[in-house]
């Protein structure tokens, strides 16, 4: 059976909101081994904190579907790194800070913010910014502070479990760390998979409705969040 653009579309969409809803709801879930061990650890526990920290960002879609945006273009490994690293650098400022200064950020709005990221991104690859404005805006520059607020969403999980203040240095930069390397592995997925989807006649086809869907993800991220601000 063969659709027609605006039909694939609608059920593209229909598919991204029967999936991401349910997983919304376990983002960044915490097993209870895992709550039990951050708010009873002790002392530095550099190599479990690297664990979690990678566990955390594997399973951190909204920060994954932002970064997948980012690079959905980028043809040049060097501006694959270049834009992985002003993000890093932005969230690794904000997660460090946060949590040792102990920074209060709303959780419910910074990833309402976050999901703000995700429809920017998505909105840029699809030239809005060029059509409504006239110019985009600067791509690293923007990157760099949604990393910002890509940090303080992460900072504000490890907030939650009031971690001691014995070893809390040696253990965040043990979780920075873990995001990191949970970071790299799956961008490397993505990188291929995208890599891998160029070759085809049906990335430039489709490019459009897989921004769309971003963006659709993007604006369910920001409602699931809102609500939980306004109704908690």
């Amino acid at each position: 059976m063969s659709f027609s653009n605006n039909r694939l579309i609608i059920l593209l969409l229909t598919l991204a909101t029967i999936v991401l809803l349910p997983l919304e709801a376990m983002a960044h879930g915490v097993d209870e081994k895992t709550r039990y061990f951050l708010q009873n650890n002790t002392g530095v526990q550099f190599f479990p904190f690297i664990y979690i920290g990678a566990k955390h960002m594997v399973t951190g879609y909204d920060h994954l579907l932002f970064l997948a945006g980012v690079i959905f273009f980028l043809y040049k490994s060097r501006d694959i790194l270049l834009y992985v690293s002003m993000f890093t650098l932005g969230h690794s400022v904000t997660l460090l800070l946060g949590v040792w200064q102990d920074i209060q950020v709303n959780a419910y709005l910074i990833d309402a913010i976050i999901g703000l990221s995700v429809v920017y991104k998505g909105f840029d690859n699809l030239g809005g910014f060029q059509r409504t404005l006239g110019f985009s805006p600067n791509p690293k520059a923007a990157v760099l502070i949604f990393g910002l607020f890509h940090g303080f969403g992460l900072a504000t999980k490890l907030q939650e479990f009031q971690l001691p203040q014995e070893g809390l240095i040696a253990n965040l930069i043990a979780f920075n760390l873990g995001v990191e390397l949970g970071q790299f592995a799956a961008l490397t997925v993505i990188v291929l998979a995208i890599s891998f989807w160029r070759k085809h006649q049906t990335f430039t086809l489709f490019s459009t409705t897989s921004n769309t869907l971003l963006m659709s993800a993007g604006f369910m991220l920001i409602g699931f969040q809102l609500t939980g601000y306004f109704t908690n």
